[in-house]
């Protein structure tokens, strides 16, 4: 079975370096997990890190993580469905919010439970996914403000989530002018700025000088990955990989390049082209994963003498022509991952997952 490897060394160099940074900065700032789909021996390792906040976009990842750790502070980090509140106020510490409504449910299960819900207000700063608008966030906020059992934390956004909008010195900027207005109009502090996520550390590194009035970070990515959003290189003394991929070969041989036959879609719905492609024989090996774990396109073979010729549900085709390494049936091959590749591996059932 195929399995994916988990470095806690290269987790714990990044954990470090980020608290640094953040620290230096005076930022608060919590891991998002997301990625990890719950998985205990991974999150165990995050808890072991003492980070005072962890964030989730799933309940049931929050609820081990409270099982693991009771007294972690855990962020629910997308819009609640209105299904989930009761949970959500029992498993959740912190969410964030866009929706009236469901604030005031959330308000409701609060106080049944004599607790005290954080909210922070998620504004809309371009890339249209959750946000509400600039201009209703005063009556928004003072609808939220009169009700009991929530606590209104902070105010924050979302870049390059759905569109890929970048973050700017104007975006951030407008994000920090509307925690002015709602002081200045409410006469009441809010502690939060919550416009910080990995895309936005290459500003904070650059010491941009808008980034001074963000003072909480959602990190997940960055922490994973140690990757730049903007430059999609590694950052400079991070690790750029700590998940990798391993599988076994099962079959070696060789064969055309190109296929034989009337040619129509794959199970993909993919069509091969073969005009003006030179035929020749090409050492392939097939290897023990596929579409149903992982897309072809979020993987990189660790051999950069390998390449990916594509995938069925269950195996995936290698080119190893070029190879110095002579692979054979049972040879085990290695790939890097991103972001993408580790979460499908991290959710699918079929493989297996290590930490060293």
């Amino acid at each position: 079975m195929a399995k994916i490897i988990f470095y806690r060394d290269k987790l714990k160099h990044n954990y470090k370096f980020l608290s640094q940074v953040f620290k230096k900065n005076k930022i608060e700032w919590g891991i998002v997990t997301k990625l990890l789909c719950g998985n205990e021996k991974i999150l165990k390792e995050i808890i072991g890190l003492k980070p005072k906040q962890i964030c989730d976009s799933r309940l049931t990842n929050l609820k081990r993580i409270k099982k693991i750790a009771p007294k972690v502070e855990t962020v629910y980090i997308k819009p609640p469905a209105r299904n989930i509140i009761k949970s959500l106020v029992h498993y959740a510490d912190v969410s964030l919010n866009t929706d009236l409504q469901t604030i005031k449910e959330i308000s409701k299960e609060a106080r049944k439970l004599k607790k005290v819900h954080k909210v922070i207000i998620m504004l809309e700063l371009g890339d249209l996914r959750e946000g509400i608008l600039g201009e209703s966030l005063e009556e928004f906020y003072s609808k939220v403000f009169k009700l009991k059992g929530v606590e209104i934390i902070g105010i924050g956004a979302n870049l390059n989530c759905l569109y890929g909008v970048m973050p700017s010195e104007d975006k951030l900027m407008q994000l920090i002018m509307y925690r002015k207005i709602l002081e200045l109009r409410f006469g009441k502090k809010i502690p939060f700025v919550s416009g910080g996520t990995s895309v936005t550390i290459p500003l904070l590194l650059k010491g941009i000088k808008s980034m001074k009035g963000i003072n909480h970070f959602r990190v997940g990515e960055a922490l994973f990955f140690g990757l730049d959003l903007f430059t999609q290189k590694t950052i400079k003394g991070m690790y750029p990989f700590t998940f990798e991929l391993e599988a076994q070969v099962i079959d070696v041989s060789s064969k055309s390049n190109i296929p034989s036959g009337i040619l129509s879609l794959n199970p993909s719905g993919e069509k091969f082209e073969t005009k003006n492609k030179k035929k020749k024989k090409i050492k392939r090996a097939i290897v023990d994963v596929g579409l149903l774990d992982v897309a072809t396109n979020f993987l990189i073979p660790k051999n950069s003498r390998c390449k990916i010729i594509g995938a069925s549900s269950d195996m995936l085709i290698v080119d190893i022509s070029e190879s110095r390494y002579s692979y054979q049936v049972g040879s085990t091959m290695s790939f890097r991952l991103k972001y993408m590749g580790a979460l499908s591996l991290l959710n699918s059932r079929y493989i297996d997952k290590e930490v060293r």
